[in-house]
């Protein structure tokens, strides 16, 4: 059973950053795989930030977050950087996993993937 564990939540002031990581295990050895990061505001719908697969290494940033928001992988390991914050990225931020073979993600929304961690609270407000 795979399971996601996300941590690096936390409250911050607006222009603060943050790193959030995304600890995957559980999973077939040497296998393949696409984790997608996405977050939810009160009140409103999930939106879908950037997704990384494993066998070619390319993220998929799907929304207008690139240039403030960047991932990284190392092993079972995905973070994502959070630069610049203001109170809109106030969210429950949320990595999901599904294995995967293919070099392109980004159409994978959430439902498409098959485990999902807890979520990790971000707070901006000064």
């Amino acid at each position: 059973q795979v399971q996601l564990v996300e941590s690096g939540g936390d409250l911050v002031q607006p222009g603060e950053s943050l790193r959030l990581s995304c600890v995957a295990s559980g999973f077939t050895e040497d296998a393949h795989y696409s984790i997608g990061w996405f977050r939810q505001a009160p009140g409103k719908e999930r939106e879908e930030i950037v997704c990384i697969n494993t066998a070619y290494g390319n993220p998929v940033y799907t929304g207008p977050l690139k240039g403030r928001f960047t991932v990284s992988r190392d092993r079972n390991r995905v973070y994502l950087q959070l630069n610049n914050l203001t109170p809109e990225d106030t969210a429950v931020y949320t990595c999901a996993f599904k294995y995967y073979l293919g070099s392109y993600c980004g159409t994978f929304g959430w439902n498409d993937y098959d485990y999902r961690g807890q979520g990790t609270q971000v707070t901006v407000s000064s």
